[in-house]
Parts: structure tokens; C-alpha cells; sequence
């Protein structure tokens, strides 16, 4: 049963925290999932966009590192931005954070049947994205070090059908790949064409996207030993992890695909590949790795939810008596056991949502939740915020001055997209204006902050 007991187990080391954070950014189901956008919209272009992304991500991912170090506890990036910024940033970015955490486990989920469709077709996505859904969350319950060996067992899953395409690439290329990154071509008709700089970077938001997840670590941390000293490179090799593993098999596949204009083109391009170099039976293994991938970004993300969640109760954020019975940690697993039902109870009633709704509603959050970490880095040190930390960024504030830029760029590109990129930005605008007043209305009057218990 649940104790209010109010301390996590310490018992993950760099390994278990590694595991889990590579599976939230599941590089495997990014590779057949997000990365077939980029190819069609930045033919080979799309591994000089993965370039650019990385050396972003690395930007991001040095703020986060430090950020962490300073404040490696369970609430991530509302505390840090909290603790630097003031309560009202903080609780702002608690709203944005909600909705990009909670969203990402039933829009996963309710992919897999179209994923899956190579082993079972004509599964019924809603029914099958509830039942792994329900199933994560309960295994979310269990200790932590279990889920950590869990996810390391799956996240293997999903390395061995990376490697597949490294392999057939690797066994047969048929073209150079310096030509393919000096002068990149594009779908253009049934042909190619030479990539444009605007679909370059349009690519690039998409790797970013791709990337994303290294900064889970985050959530992790007050059940790390040690982490103010070990979260840092957690997140640093979470990140090198993703981008190797992303972009490796995208060369292999790139340099020998019998058909480039094909390849480039089709809606499931690496499944195509191996289903051509390797046969159907390959290609069975392959499609059943990548579910195991999802399932296991799933898991991995349901757990860092009951983290996030039993965090924003412990801080006293939705009334005493919710605040009291969702920070509760279990007796038995060290789990905040019921910050996960909840959190997992939320993601299965978003799958009854229409999924393009949902990919609305989760906007452009990643936008907004950079651009804080980024501002908190600055303000940090120049308030003495962050001079606990471990482990301090090189060549400071540039990458943060860095990160802003790009961000602008990104946010101006989707604003100029009135489809679905300004209604994103819209949505939200609209999260940030909502945590606004509710914490002009409600929290700041009782004094609410985020706070750093246990202390780091």
C-alpha cells in the first residue's frame, strides 16, 4: 500500500537512468516514424538537417546537464525554471510540461497498429493503444531498478533492428555518400531535384523533434545515486546514443537503396529497404522491434510522469487533499505508485481524443520549454542559482544565446505554416496564458514554489 513517505529509492546508477532515457527518446521509432517526414521534405539533405539538429541538441543538452546537475530532482524542468526564474516562470512551465508529457504516451500508443500493421493488419488502434497503455502504467507501479532492466532488455530490441539497416546498408552500397551530403537532392515529381535551404531547415525541425528525450534524465534523478556528479553524463550519452543510432542507419540506407528518387519518397522508406534487402521475414523481425520500441517509450515515459506528477503534488499543487494522496509513495516498490494510475489514467481517456487534436494540443511546447531552460541557464548563474552544480556548461552563455536563436527561427517558421504550425503555437499560448492565471489566481497566495526536497 501507499506510504507518505515522501522519499524516492535511490537505487538506479548511470546505466539504469541511461536505459530509461534512451527509451523515451527511442531513437529506433523515430527512425521509422519521424524521420520519413525529413527524407521527403529534405531528400539527402535531411543528414545535413540531422547535422545541424545534433549540433542544437548538443546546445540544449549542455543547459540541461547543467540545470540538472543543479536541481536533479523529480519535477525537471518547472524546478529549474523555478528555482531561477521565480514561482510564477516555474508554474508556467509546469502547464506546458503537462501537456507535452501527458500527450506523448497515447499519441505513441495509438500508433502502434499502424506500425504493426506488417505483423497484424487491420488491428484496431484505439482497443490496442488502451491495452498498452493500461499495461505500462502498471507496470510503472513496480520498483524502479526493475523498470530500468525492463527498458534496458527492450531498448536491446530495439538496437538489434537498428542494426539490421546498418548491416544491409553496409553489405551493399551502391553510391558514395560525401556527393549524396555536398549536394543534396529532393523528391521533385518522379525524380530528384536539388534541396533548398528552407526545406534544410524545415528538416531540421523535424530532427530536432526526432532527437528529443535526452533530458528525461531529469526525472530520474532523486532516485540516482549520486546525481548531481552522474546526471550530467546520463544526458550527454543519451543524446551522442540517440544521434548514432538515428543517423548511422540513415547513411547505410541512403548509399544503398537501389532506387534513391524511391526511397526518399515513400511513406515507410527503411521499412521498404530492409523488405528489399532482406526479405519479408527480415522485415517481420524488424517491424516487431520497432513496436517493442514504442511500447518501450511508452513504459519509459508513463514512468517519468508518476515522477513528474508526485513532484507538482508534493509541491502543493492542486489542493491539499489531491496534493496528499498523489504524493504518496508505495510501501513496497518505492514508486509513486499513484501519480502513475493518474498519470496513465489521463493517457488512456486521451485516446478517445481524435489524434490530430492531440498532436495540437501538444503544440509547440518544446519551443517554449527550451527557450525557459535556456533563459534559466543565464539567470542562473547570474543569481548564483546554479553555482552548486557539478558540472558547469563550457563556453557560457553561448550555448543558451545559441539555443534562443535557433528557437526563434523555428517558432517564426511555424507561425508562417497556418495549418497546423500557428495553430500549435497557438495551443500553446494558450497552456502558458492558462498556468498564468491559475497561478495568479490560486497559487500565488499560498505561497507556492518549486521547491528542491529532497535536497540535492
Amino acid at each position: 500500500m501507499p506510504t507518505t513517505n515522501p522519499r524516492l529509492d535511490r537505487s538506479l546508477g548511470t546505466a539504469g537512468v541511461l536505459f530509461l532515457t534512451l527509451s523515451i527518446t527511442t531513437p529506433a521509432s523515430s527512425l521509422f516514424v519521424i524521420v520519413p517526414g525529413s527524407l521527403q521534405i529534405a531528400g539527402t539533405g535531411a543528414l545535413l538537417a540531422l547535422a545541424i539538429a545534433g549540433v542544437v541538441c548538443l546546445a540544449t543538452a549542455l543547459i540541461y546537464a547543467e540545470l540538472s546537475s543543479a536541481f536533479p530532482v523529480a519535477g525537471g524542468e518547472y524546478v529549474m525554471v523555478g528555482q531561477t526564474l521565480g514561482p510564477a516562470a516555474g508554474f508556467v512551465m509546469l502547464g506546458v510540461n503537462a501537456c507535452n508529457n501527458l500527450l506523448f504516451p497515447p499519441v505513441a500508443a495509438l500508433g502502434i497498429a499502424s506500425v504493426a500493421s506488417t505483423v497484424l493488419p487491420d488491428l484496431p488502434p484505439v482497443p490496442v493503444a488502451i491495452a498498452v497503455l493500461l499495461a505500462s502504467t502498471l507496470v510503472g507501479i513496480l520498483n524502479i531498478r526493475f523498470n530500468a532492466l525492463l527498458t534496458g532488455a527492450f531498448l536491446a530490441a530495439e538496437v538489434a533492428a537498428v542494426l539490421v539497416i546498418l548491416a544491409l546498408g553496409m553489405a551493399a552500397p551502391v553510391r558514395n555518400v560525401l556527393p549524396l551530403l555536398l549536394h543534396p537532392v529532393a523528391p521533385v515529381g518522379d525524380g530528384l531535384g536539388p534541396a533548398s535551404a528552407a526545406n534544410i531547415g524545415l528538416a531540421t525541425s523535424v530532427a530536432i523533434f526526432a532527437l528529443n528525450g535526452y533530458g528525461a534524465a531529469v526525472y530520474f534523478g532523486e532516485e540516482m545515486h549520486a546525481a548531481p556528479q552522474r546526471i550530467a553524463r546520463a544526458i550527454l550519452l543519451a543524446l551522442a546514443g540517440a544521434l548514432l543510432l538515428e543517423a548511422a542507419p540513415i547513411v547505410a540506407a541512403l548509399v544503398a537503396a537501389p532506387d534513391l528518387a524511391a526511397f526518399l519518397s515513400a511513406e515507410d522508406p527503411f521499412g521498404t529497404f530492409v523488405r528489399t534487402r532482406g526479405g519479408s521475414a527480415l522485415n517481420l523481425w524488424v517491424a516487431i522491434g520497432i513496436v517493442v520500441a514504442i511500447v518501450n517509450a511508452v513504459i519509459a515515459c508513463i514512468l517519468a510522469n508518476g515522477r513528474f506528477f508526485y513532484a507538482t503534488a508534493r509541491d502543493g499543487s492542486w489542493g491539499r487533499p489531491l496534493d496528499v494522496w498523489l504524493a504518496a509513495i508505495h510501501s513496497r516498490f518505492g514508486s509513486p505508485a499513484r501519480a502513475t494510475l493518474v498519470s496513465g489514467g489521463i493517457g488512456i481517456a486521451a485516446c478517445f481524443v481524435p489524434l490530430r487534436l492531440l498532436l495540437l494540443l501538444s503544440g509547440t511546447g518544446l519551443i517554449a520549454i527550451y527557450a525557459g531552460l535556456a533563459l534559466a541557464t543565464i539567470v542562473g548563474r547570474k543569481r548564483g542559482r546554479t553555482d552548486n552544480a557539478p558540472y558547469r556548461m563550457p563556453l557560457h552563455p553561448v550555448p543558451a544565446i545559441a539555443t534562443l536563436l535557433v528557437l526563434a527561427a523555428v517558432a517564426w517558421l511555424n507561425a508562417l505554416d497556418p495549418a497546423e504550425g500557428l495553430p500549435a503555437l497557438i495551443a500553446t499560448g494558450a497552456q502558458m496564458l492558462g498556468s498564468a492565471l491559475y497561478y495568479g489566481l490560486v497559487l500565488r497566495r499560498r505561497g507556492w514554489t518549486a521547491q528542491l526536497h529532497p535536497a540535492p
